[in-house]
């Protein structure tokens, strides 16, 4: 039995956001393998943070900044460890690095966050995103040197995985596409879904802590849903997500059908009692939780390019509509709402997606190969990404010695 260590960027809130439920995946994945698991986490507790005790992982508070990390990975020697976004590599990977050197270090990259934040500045200044605008932006020079100093990095979208390989020009021994691990849907769970006709109204969920969550509700509210709803009259659309803010909030509007209900304690019954699920996503990366989960729940969706991306072949349909204009997006969402025929076969859409895109045993065991490939070649696998070794050289000089810096000056 070997034990991973994973360093949390934050712990693990699977009913909060989309990023919860994928680190419960890997942690699963983890445990199935017979793996020993302790989760470390510089952040605090939270409300709504998992019992990890319970599902018998190990729970460690960690500080940024301190030699006590150092004791601390002395002693475990972990045969893995993985990082939680590029944000705890630079923390604490030239610590992994100096006293557990034949840890296999994993980056967690969740989704992209050079390709959101890029997005993100697109969108502000009323532009078309371009590849391009990659090179300029300093968090992907970041995110990129982190994925070099790694043994392998975890990428949950092919969409990103291509623009690694071909714009970045990163080996692909270092990238590894592994998308939500998801269980098959039989015609058991399809008989569990509430029926064309019991299901009503409009839904959208996500957590608002999330940047493209809050602008995709003010998209709705401010462009879209007064299309639908002049159509549809009597329909409503309930707005689901952790974290909503006071702003978000004054948002709530009885009067046009435009409903901010807040964390969703069950996401999934809530989900599969709405009729249709709208994502009108304006920049992100990676792959939409939400989307997945409308799947999950029978449930049609409309989104846009962004938010379908790493989720559809160019040859499948999807599980509803994909549309990047407003107009045709509350067109398509009155439609969808409306036709019987046209919902139903759009919820096998959905269906084929999750059992073909998604299949958890498949890629469950691919990824094990990986890493006892890795493990057996360790030596030879760091050898020929010299590029690595270069950026870690200079991490353990320039990193190394700020940490120190800050933490004599917090004394």
């Amino acid at each position: 039995m070997n034990h991973v260590l994973i360093i949390g960027f934050v712990w693990p809130e699977p009913n909060s956001s989309a990023a919860g439920s994928r680190m419960l995946q890997l942690i699963h994945m983890f445990l199935k393998q017979g793996h020993k698991v302790t989760f470390a986490s510089p952040a605090t507790d939270s409300e709504h943070m998992i019992n990890l005790e319970k599902i018998g992982v190990t729970k460690t508070s960690i500080s940024v900044n301190s030699s006590s990390f150092d004791h601390f990975i002395k002693d475990l020697q972990p045969a893995i460890v993985m990082f939680d976004r590029f944000m705890m590599e630079e923390q604490f990977g030239w610590r992994v690095t100096k006293h557990a050197p034949n840890s296999i270090k994993i980056l967690n990259t969740e989704d992209l966050h050079c390709l959101r934040k890029s997005r993100q500045e697109s969108l502000k200044k009323n532009k078309t995103f371009k590849t391009e605008e990659l090179f300029n932006n300093d968090i992907t020079k970041r995110e990129i040197a982190s994925i070099y100093r790694c043994d392998l990095s975890l990428i949950i979208s092919d969409f990103e995985m291509k623009l690694l390989e071909e714009v970045f020009g990163i080996n692909k021994q270092l990238l590894h596409y592994l998308p939500f691990l998801l269980d098959p849907i039989n015609s058991n769970t399809k008989n569990d879904w509430p029926s064309f006709e019991y299901r009503k109204h409009f839904i959208t969920i996500g957590n608002f802590k999330h940047e493209p969550n809050w602008k995709s509700v003010l998209y709705l509210k401010e462009t879209i849903w007064p299309l639908i709803k002049q159509k549809l009259p009597d329909t409503e659309m309930h707005i689901y997500g952790a974290y909503p803010p006071a702003k978000a909030i004054q948002l709530n509007n009885p009067q046009d059908g435009f409903y901010i209900k807040g964390r969703a304690h069950n996401a999934p019954e809530v989900m599969k009692n709405a009729r249709v699920c709208l994502a009108p996503l304006q920049f992100g990366a990676g792959i939409k939780g939400k989307l997945a989960e409308a799947m999950l729940c029978g449930t049609p969706s409309i989104t846009t390019t962004i938010g379908a991306e790493g989720m559809l072949h160019e040859d499948s349909d999807w599980n509803g509509f994909v549309t990047d204009d407003p107009i045709t997006f509350a067109k398509a969402a009155v439609r969808l709402y409306s036709d019987h025929h046209l919902w139903s076969q759009s919820q096998q859409n959905g269906i084929e997606i999750i059992n073909t895109r998604f299949q958890k045993e498949s890629f469950e065991s691919k990824y094990n190969e990986r890493l006892k490939t890795i493990a057996n070649t360790l030596e030879v696998h760091r050898k020929y990404n010299f590029i690595g070794n270069m950026l870690q050289y200079h991490t353990l000089r320039s990193t190394e010695y700020m940490s120190r810096w800050i933490e004599e000056k917090n004394k």
